[in-house]
């Protein structure tokens, strides 16, 4: 298929949009839905097969895996949520091996802003009923960090 970088930036914004979903769900309910899951998994094949990125969907699958099994050992511990894992799952797949560190990056940017921000009472945070930790909803620093790279153009068509 030839690849068709307006079709390919249509799916862009509409995974953007879901994105922004999921963040304001997870903010306010510190739940993600798998329908949204779902969703973003079948933007990504058909974002891969419109923007000539098909050959790299094994590479992004298996680095999926790879995270997905650390995840599920983090989530095994009480570290992460399952809301987390899921769509950090996923934006690993959209990543892929070529910008993942971008990605890491930019997360690790809007995790510690987020953080502070729930530390001087600017975002929401919940306490754990157990002990003194707060736990924040991860997802909208997620889909930040996966927006600003369709935005710096990371996945743009081959």
């Amino acid at each position: 298929m030839i690849p068709d970088a307006n079709l390919a930036t249509v799916i862009l914004v509409i995974t953007a949009a879901i994105l922004f979903y999921a963040a304001w769900t997870d903010f306010k309910s510190y739940t993600i839905s798998n329908h949204v899951i779902l969703v973003l998994v079948v933007l990504f094949f058909a974002h891969a097969l419109v923007s000539g990125r098909w050959s790299s969907v094994p590479w992004n699958v298996g680095l999926t895996i790879i995270v997905f099994a650390v995840l599920v050992w983090f989530y095994s511990l009480n570290l992460v949520g399952g809301g987390d894992v899921k769509l950090l799952t996923v934006a690993l797949l959209w990543t892929g091996i070529d910008c993942a560190l971008p990605f890491a990056v930019l997360l690790l940017v809007f995790v510690m802003l987020h953080s502070l921000a729930a530390r001087f009472g600017w975002a929401g945070s919940q306490r754990f009923p157990d002990d003194d930790r707060k736990r924040i909803p991860v997802a909208p620093s997620i889909a930040a960090a996966l927006t600003s790279l369709f935005v710096l153009g990371c996945l743009r068509p081959m």
